[in-house]
Formats: structure tokens, sequence, C-alpha cells
């Protein structure tokens, strides 16, 4: 009889240390999912000047809209070293905003539409919005499967022993998910 009490506190021991580990992996998952982006942001924010610079060699009178989109780059970055999800969404959806403003300012100025380093850093920002939107997705379905995880019984009695905690999703604001309406872009 003594035997099956050892056999079983063995085997709850082992399906104990087993859950563990796998909460372990799911939280490892999203700080790599969250690396993984903070890496291409970092990129975008180095690339950022050098559009701003490049345009405002041409557009002397559209001051603002460089500004905005200097200030937005800011936010982003403070909100990426905080670590602050929510803001981060909040400052990406503003940078975004400036950024298609810049681009569609772009189209009254020929000269720079043609240089070659505008077009250069154009297409390396595309690709990186690109790629951070890629990365964004995969961020939140790792969040996802992490929240859900330290939910479920039994991962949720070693979530609590542990303090295991849920992460937030990074959302852009709503705006951000409306189609994007051309007209009011090029000023039709």
């Amino acid at each position: 009889m003594s035997l099956v009490i050892w056999m079983a506190v063995a085997i709850a021991v082992v399906f104990a240390i087993s859950l563990y580990n796998s909460l372990v992996s799911v939280k490892n998952a999203v700080s790599k999912a969250w690396a993984n982006i903070d890496v291409l942001l970092k990129q975008r924010h180095d690339e950022l000047p050098k559009l701003v610079d490049t345009c405002k060699q041409y557009m002397q009178h559209e001051q603002t809209t460089l500004e905005r989109v200097i200030q937005a780059r800011t936010r982003v970055a403070d909100a990426r070293e905080a670590k602050n999800i929510g803001a981060l969404g909040a400052a990406e959806s503003a940078l975004r905003s400036g950024l298609g403003s810049l681009l569609a300012l772009v189209e009254s100025y020929p000269e720079l539409k043609a240089n070659e380093q505008f077009l250069h850093l154009q297409s390396r920002i595309s690709g990186l919005e690109n790629a951070i939107a890629d990365r964004r997705e995969f961020y939140n379905e790792s969040v996802n499967i992490n929240n859900v995880s330290i939910e479920q019984f039994p991962q949720l009695l070693i979530a609590r022993c542990f303090k295991f905690k849920p992460f937030e999703l990074l959302q852009f604001e709503t705006e951000e998910l409306q189609d994007v309406d051309i007209r009011q872009r090029f000023g039709s």
C-alpha cells in the first residue's frame, strides 16, 4: 500500500514539474516575441530621422507634419523602453498616421519622389512596417497562449503558486483598423 502512495506522489510531482516547465516555456515565448518586435521598432526608430531629414530638404512648408512624425517617434521609443504595451499601441497609431500624412504630401514634391535616398528609406521603412505587423500578430498569439494557459485547470494551480502573470495584447487604436480613405490622404 505504501508503494502505491509513493508512486502516486511521484506521478503528481512529475506532473506538477511538467506543468511548471510548460508555463515557463509559454512565458518565454512571449518574451521572445516581444524581443522580435523590439528589434524592428529600434531599426525603424533609427531610420525615421533619416527620412524626415531627407524630406526637410524638399518640404520647407510642411514642418508641422514632419514634427508630428518626430514627436510620435519619440512617444513610440518611450513606450517601447518602458515596455508599456498600451501606450505603445497608441503611439504606434499616431506614428502610422503621421507617416501616412507625410507620404501623401510627398506626392506634391516630384523631386523628392525621385530622390534615390528617399526611395530607399521609404522602401526600408515600409518593409519594417510589414515585419512589425507580422511580429505583432505572433506576439499577440503568444500572449493569448500564455493567458489561456495560466487560467486553465490544472495549470492555474501552478500559475498561482509561482505567480505567473497575464500579458497585455499589443493593440492599435480603432482608427488603425479602419480602411484608409485614399481621397482624404491626397486631398481630393
